[in-house]
């Protein structure tokens, strides 16, 4: 009787909500909220099964997470990492200081009593993408810095290849930019001495590989030392065929680049080994965003789904093949020997960073702090063309110089602004991905930014969706348990918050102006 209860309640709650939403959008969130609420007992007293260990490598921070086969968390870790800005182009990461800041959160949750006691059954590795590094084969040494997925130094190699663009789109799904991997690869070559031919000319005899930042971690990880790399991870180098799931001749000649120096492709739900001085298996490998979409189980392709960190990133689930769309791109989400799913992907480059912009430039370290408050306060913001980072989809350039337009204006009113242009570069993405004729209902929300609920809200008002938080905030990690643990139900078993759309004319007519200044209409 008791859970009978508490059903007729969740369904009072939502036969009111259907008042305000259609009816339509509705019915699957009420099927959803009663499913919870049984599952939710039915776990009390699930017997104890294996846990998984999920490793988070980010831009800023390491994190370790352990969950159970309900996707709750037992323990957890972090470790920042320092992000090194030489230039307005140049980002680099110490390569050794991400693998041990990795060992350290891993050391520190595998020592926890309980999770001891109960055991790893697998464990999955998720990394920012598009960062590549090289190293000595032999000695695990690297020979290079880490070039962030955010270094545009290499964009002067892309120029001539622009007669390549249509081709390089079609196999990679990836637009031509310094952002990904082939342009940094062959940067490093031509600028380490260590990578270069021989003085007669002969391919340089050094054993040095090179490959997507999670390839070197991997080998630095598992037993063996493996050279190999996920599909995902590979694909953000821009010479992986999407489609054939592969290294492409084509791309690796346009690029100049042989294959023989990059890593093996696997699966990302794969058996890559054991995790040095552990019996735990690596089931899964995967990129942050792409694991992240994973994080309440299978996907659905009725949903935007949308993380903002120091980036934003907007993806659409398309099913068992890519959609090639003229302006954005399209990623695999995940992969298996004989299968794959794909996702269409948008991208904000000026997201997080757009905030650290912002504070740097008005020497205010807490802003992030004070936006809360401010976004509740402030009716008239100015436009800010937030170009940090260039111009991501579906512009795809670098765009004027960041400026706010009037240029005065209170710090609250200016800050506000910033939050405001990452929306309103997030609802052009969302415009050009529904003229693709999927059927999207809602929106999905994560990442540090969601965590403020007048950016959820804004959100919601332009994009005119239900925009869905739920409690869980590092979806990335809970992406890649699910995918390594393979539980065979979802992780949907988790309190979220709703923002319902509501009318505001002066958002949409800022919207509007802002679209205008970066030619968008």
């Amino acid at each position: 009787m008791q859970i009978y209860a508490v059903k007729l309640t969740v369904f009072a709650i939502i036969v009111c909500l259907e008042q305000i939403v259609s009816i339509a959008s509705y019915r699957l969130f009420q099927y959803q909220l009663i499913l919870k609420l049984t599952d939710h007992m039915a776990q009390k007293g699930s017997p104890h099964s294996p846990f998984i260990l999920a490793l988070d490598v980010g831009t800023l921070s390491t994190r370790a997470f352990v969950y159970d086969q309900f996707g709750r968390v037992h323990g957890s870790a972090s470790k920042p990492v320092q992000l090194h800005q030489l230039s307005e182009v140049q980002i680099e990461q110490d390569p050794l200081e991400i693998i041990d800041s990795l060992f350290e959160v891993m050391t520190a949750v595998l020592r926890e009593p309980h999770i001891q006691e109960a055991g790893l059954g697998a464990a999955g590795l998720s990394t920012q993408r598009s960062s590549i590094v090289a190293w000595d084969k032999e000695t695990g040494q690297p020979l290079t810095p880490v070039l962030s997925w955010q270094d545009r130094r290499a964009a002067e190699y892309l120029r001539p290849l622009a007669k390549h663009a249509s081709k390089i789109k079609n196999q990679s799904g990836l637009f031509l930019s310094p952002h990904y991997g082939a342009s940094k690869l062959r940067w490093c070559i031509d600028h380490y001495p260590e990578l270069q031919p021989s003085s007669n000319g002969n391919p340089s005899t050094s054993p040095y590989v090179f490959g997507p930042l999670a390839s070197f971690i991997l080998y630095h990880l598992l037993q063996k030392n493996p050279h190999t790399v996920d599909h995902v991870n590979a694909s953000r180098t821009q010479l992986f065929d999407l489609e054939q799931r592969t290294w492409s001749p084509d791309l690796l000649e346009i690029f100049n680049l042989t294959g023989d120096r990059l890593p093996n492709c696997q699966p990302t739900q794969f058996d890559y080994g054991l995790i040095k001085d552990t019996t735990i298996p690596l089931m899964a490998v995967n990129g942050d965003q792409n694991a992240a979409i994973h994080g309440l189980g299978p996907l659905d392709t009725e949903t935007f789904i949308i993380n903002i960190g120091t980036g934003a990133f907007i993806l659409l689930p398309t099913g068992n093949h890519p959609i090639h769309h003229p302006r954005l791109l399209a990623s695999i989400a995940n992969s298996k020997n004989d299968s794959a799913t794909y996702v269409l992907e948008g991208t904000v480059n000026g997201a997080g960073a757009a905030i650290k912009w912002a504070a740097d430039q008005w020497g205010e370290p807490d802003l992030s702090r004070q936006l809360e408050g401010w976004l509740q306060k402030v009716e008239n913001p100015p436009i800010f063309v937030n170009t940090i980072g260039g111009l991501g989809s579906p512009l795809w350039e670098e765009g004027p110089p960041p400026a706010f337009y009037p240029a005065d204006g209170t710090l609250a009113e200016k800050a506000v602004a910033v939050v405001e242009s990452i929306i309103f570069l997030i609802q052009i993405n969302l415009e050009t991905m529904t003229h693709t004729g999927q059927d999207v209902k809602r929106i999905r929300i994560s990442g540090g930014l969601a965590e403020i609920d007048g950016v959820c809200q804004l959100l919601a008002d332009i994009s005119q969706r239900l925009v869905i938080r739920s409690e869980e905030r590092q979806s990335t990690s809970r992406g890649i348990a699910w995918l390594a643990g393979k539980p065979n139900h979802d992780w949907n078993n988790l309190e979220e918050d709703f923002f319902l759309p509501t009318p505001n004319k002066p958002l949409q007519l800022r919207y509007r102006s802002f679209s205008n200044r970066l030619g968008w209409s």
